[in-house]
């Protein structure tokens, strides 16, 4: 059975810079929650790596100074970017928008898809001038979709999907999705033919937020795994919760383009999908594709959200939107997979993940870069104590070498074949 975000087989990108994800974010956060909206104006990370607070008072940016954070003076608090969006959400719905606050610039930053005629766009920029300066207005290349897909690693009659996070409530366990996926009572297989059924949805949020909850099926219970895969049979263990910062780098894992990377470069942002309207996502530079929707977002071993849908594609680029992964994780009551009783659902559960080489590091040694590897669902094992058995280091190292390479060799191929036929089917939506 499926039980972790399966990557595809495109190459791992090159070990970014370490970061110290949850560090930074939570220094930066509780600033801003001490101080107050009126105060601030949101945070983000700095090119050096340092949090960075957005005051508009001395006093505010004495104090984030003293705590080892930088400030800058804004215009604009976070009470009044609050205030923007308000009015942007109190006006008509137009399919194809999105928005959310950049507070490294100290705006709202409000984005029209291809598919917004001249006539919405016309009263929507007008909505933003008389909203003010605190509003910037762009358009955007391609079509805001979900990344609901056609085939892959875990299905329904709905399409595929790419699973994001394993995650128990004590007496069972279960997975974590995109809502847009399925509705509530979705059956979910491992294929295509209904082979392998893996389990049902129980709780499905979408629109207005976009998760929801499979609970695996009774003889797949005790499976679940703390691990996600990103790839060439390597994983990153996930050791905790938390909510992302704007200028953070960060990791997606899917089923269709594998492992990608990009920038945190908005929060609380709101999409307009054809479908309806999901708010509070996290905004990313991140490429997806159909087939993604679902999959991890993640940075240095901490779970942060779970893919919703976008813009354009991994050969030209785009933006991403991302369910925040707490609030899921509170609403429904669970908490991530490995964590102990004590953590509580939604709870981040740990000390701040140590920085490490890969910019997403667990503990342990299967991350990427390592020979941690999975042998299978929800079992971690790691090459080197095969290789060390001294009963297979002869034959046994030519078998292995022989069958990653065959196996290698296979996917690359028909990932390529099913890629294309994807492109194929959905580039009237894609844009």
């Amino acid at each position: 059975m499926v039980t972790q975000a399966v990557a595809g087989e495109p190459a791992v990108p090159a070990p970014p810079p370490a970061s110290t994800a949850r560090t930074v974010a939570d220094t930066a956060s509780g600033l801003v929650s001490r101080l107050g909206d009126d105060r601030t104006a949101g945070s983000w990370i700095d090119a050096d790596g340092r949090p960075v607070v957005a005051v508009t008072d001395e006093a505010a940016a004495a104090e984030v100074e003293s705590a080892g954070a930088r400030a800058r003076m804004v215009r604009y608090s976070g009470a009044d970017l609050d205030a923007a969006a308000g009015r942007l959400r109190a006006a008509p719905r137009v399919t194809g928008t999105s928005w959310s606050v950049d507070p490294s610039s100290n705006e709202v930053v409000v984005r029209a898809d291809s598919t917004v005629s001249a006539a919405d766009w016309s009263r929507l920029t007008r909505t933003a001038e008389e909203i003010g300066g605190a509003v910037r207005t762009e358009r955007a290349e391609g079509t805001y979709t979900t990344r609901l897909g056609g085939g892959g690693p875990v299905f329904s009659a709905g399409g595929r999907c790419s699973v994001g996070f394993d995650v128990t409530d004590g007496r069972d366990d279960f997975l974590l999705t995109a809502g847009h996926c399925g509705p509530t009572g979705s059956v979910w297989f491992a294929d295509t033919q209904g082979g392998g059924p893996i389990g049902r949805t129980v709780t499905s949020r979408f629109p207005g937020a976009d998760f929801s909850l499979v609970r695996y099926d009774e003889g797949q219970r005790d499976t679940a795994s703390d691990v996600v895969l990103v790839g060439g049979g390597r994983g990153v263990r996930i050791t905790s919760a938390a909510d992302p910062a704007v200028g953070l780098r960060v990791f997606r894992s899917g089923s269709t383009s594998g492992l990608r990377e990009g920038e945190v470069t908005g929060l609380d942002a709101t999409v307009n999908y054809p479908e309806g309207t999901v708010t509070g996502l996290i905004e990313t530079t991140v490429c997806a594709e159909p087939g993604d929707s679902g999959g991890p977002l993640f940075a240095d071993g901490v779970a942060l959200g779970v893919t919703s849908g976008g813009n354009g594609d991994c050969a030209s680029g785009g933006t991403t939107f991302f369910q925040p992964v707490t609030e899921a994780l509170g609403a429904l009551g669970v908490r991530l997979a490995g964590q102990p009783d004590g953590a509580g659902a939604g709870a981040s559960g740990g000390a701040p993940p140590a920085a490490g080489p890969q910019g997403a590091t667990p503990p342990g040694d299967t991350r990427p870069g390592t020979a941690g590897r999975t042998d299978a669902p929800g079992r971690v094992s790691t090459v080197l104590a095969r290789l060390t058995d001294p009963r297979a280091v002869g034959p046994g190292l030519l078998i292995i070498a022989g069958s990653l390479v065959a196996l290698a060799a296979t996917r690359y191929v028909r990932t390529e074949q099913e890629r294309q036929r994807y492109r194929r089917q959905y580039s009237r939506i894609w844009g």
